[in-house]
């Protein structure tokens, strides 16, 4: 829901039956949409937010990037901590693994002291791609608070299943990100445009969501990540907030986690 900006975002998520929101307040890349917080944001956002009856799970973008400066986060940090986000999503963009480990330890330890936890989000197209690779950085940096993104379409497009799912330390588990699409695969030329623009609402594709849900343990939070401009372009921004949630809890109604 990017063309939503918080405070609206909080009433709509609320209105389509959600119990959190995540927030863009930091862009993906360089001029991207973001709606950065403020200590003037941050009280009217959680005005917003108690008056709507929803929390906000989890923050993002921050790319670790071979050039990024972690220590430049620390207050926004602080005031995701203060706004009440439990995580902060980043992805895994340096090719020394050494720096990009160091780094995220790092920024793990900044975002603890705001009582946040750092989940490092596995994409085919960045240079942290697949699931094995994520879970190295993260078991590398050791720490408490650092744990794995698992967005199912990316999990699917880079050759994951269920069964590397449930081989993951439940430990290493931060969060889930819900969605479907086509069984075909997009080739590399495009594989963005669909995580974009391109997904489609649990059960309306071919993915093994099902295989996927029941191979993680059943504390992990879920969430619906459907950025459907291209295939659901008919829709309001409430008539797609409402069709990820109803789809979400359809779906989630079926779970029988084995662990």
């Amino acid at each position: 829901m990017l063309d939503v900006a918080p405070p609206a975002l909080f009433d709509l998520a609320a209105e389509a039956g959600y119990h959190n929101v995540g927030i863009r307040i930091h862009p993906a890349v360089p001029g991207a949409v973001s709606y950065p917080l403020s200590r003037s944001t941050l009280i009217e956002w959680r005005r917003r937010m108690a008056d709507a009856g929803v929390g906000v799970h989890d923050v993002e973008f921050i790319p670790l990037t071979p050039d990024v400066h972690v220590q430049e986060h620390a207050s926004m940090l602080a005031l995701a901590g203060e706004l009440g986000a439990k995580r902060l999503n980043v992805s895994g963009d340096d090719p020394v693994l050494d720096r990009l480990v160091e780094r995220f330890g790092t920024l793990c330890d900044l975002a603890a002291a705001a009582a946040i936890g750092v989940d490092l989000e596995f994409m085919r197209f960045r240079i942290v791609g697949t699931l094995q690779q994520a879970l190295d950085v993260v078991t590398r940096a050791a720490r408490p608070n650092g744990r794995l993104l698992i967005d199912v379409l990316h999990h699917f497009r880079s050759g994951g299943t269920a069964d590397m799912l449930a081989n993951v330390p439940a430990g290493a588990l931060g969060s889930l990100q819900l969605c479907d699409a086509q069984r075909e695969d997009p080739t590399d030329a495009g594989i963005v445009s669909e995580a974009r623009d391109g997904r489609l609402f649990p059960g309306e594709g071919a993915l093994p969501l099902g295989a996927f849900l029941d191979a993680l343990p059943g504390g992990i939070p879920v969430g619906v990540e459907v950025p459907a401009a291209r295939t659901h372009p008919g829709l309001t921004a409430k008539q797609r907030a409402t069709a990820a949630c109803t789809a979400t809890r359809a779906l989630l109604a079926g779970w029988r986690p084995v662990r």
